[in-house]
């Protein structure tokens, strides 16, 4: 069973700063690709960034390259999305998700587990 347990997000207005968290086991935190997508009521989910399971490689989409880092906590088995320069369009729910697989990464289709999500709102 995995479970994936986010946490971070909140209000913010343009230009602040926020930090999701997405929690896991040892196994999944070791053996899966990790990555954040986002959802806006009405539009498809997004991918944002992701990293890669075994190495320190990194994938964001190009919409908040620059702005955002993905980062991994090895003693706490933990994912991290550093957000920076929020925008209100950047304003979604955010799901942490993971994949036992290593290819078409930035598809949610890879993607068989899902956080419960996280609100993110940033203010004009």
């Amino acid at each position: 069973q995995v479970q994936l347990v986010e946490s971070g997000g909140g209000l913010v207005q343009a230009g602040g700063s926020l930090r999701l968290s997405c929690a896991t086991s040892r196994r999944t935190f070791s053996m899966y690709t990790m990555a954040w997508f986002r959802q806006v009521p009405g539009k498809e989910r997004e991918f944002v960034a992701g990293t890669n399971r075994y190495t320190a490689s990194t994938w964001y989409a190009d919409s908040v390259k620059g702005r955002f880092a993905v980062s991994k906590d090895n003693a706490k088995n933990t994912v991290y999305l550093q957000m920076n320069s929020l925008k209100p369009e950047d304003t979604a729910v955010y799901y942490c998700a993971a994949s036992d697989l290593n290819r078409n990464v930035l598809q949610d289709q890879t993607y068989a587990y899902w956080g419960q999500g996280t609100q993110v709102t940033v203010s004009s």
